[in-house]
């Protein structure tokens, strides 16, 4: 149990990054693609506190970031069209680990506030039923 709610604080901290970043237009290039970066590990970390809490709670093991979504779909965290979001997260968040493009970028910036969101209410629902059931 302690071992998840130190992933869900590692994911609290990353998103809050996160934000701090988007609350304003990027002054430049390397801001964008801090906002970028930070989204990476974002996803990271709540991926990682959704693996770890469908394991704990839920008795499920997912391997990978895209199976976490599914079961978490499946145990009702997210709902069809926020499981949908966050498949499409996923592989945007993969176009920015294994590729450069500057039109990429642009496109995964766009979708960062609307990918916040999802993140933070994923790690609400996590948090609000770990918290009811500790």
């Amino acid at each position: 149990m302690e071992r998840l709610r130190q992933r869900l604080e590692v994911g609290s901290s990353a998103l809050a990054s996160l934000k701090e970043l988007l609350k304003q237009p990027p002054a430049s290039l390397v801001e964008r693609d801090a906002a970028i970066q930070r989204f990476e590990y974002t996803v990271e970390a709540i991926w990682k506190a959704a693996q770890r809490y469908l394991d704990i709670r839920e008795g499920l093991s997912a391997g990978s970031p895209k199976a976490a979504v599914r079961m978490c779909r499946e145990v009702g965290l997210l709902d069809d069209e926020q499981a949908t979001q966050a498949l499409e997260m996923m592989d945007d968040r993969n176009l920015t680990v294994h590729t450069y493009n500057e039109r990429i970028a642009q496109q995964i910036y766009a979708n960062l506030p609307r990918y916040a969101s999802l993140l933070e209410q994923w790690r609400d629902r996590m948090k609000a039923r770990f918290d009811k059931g500790t």
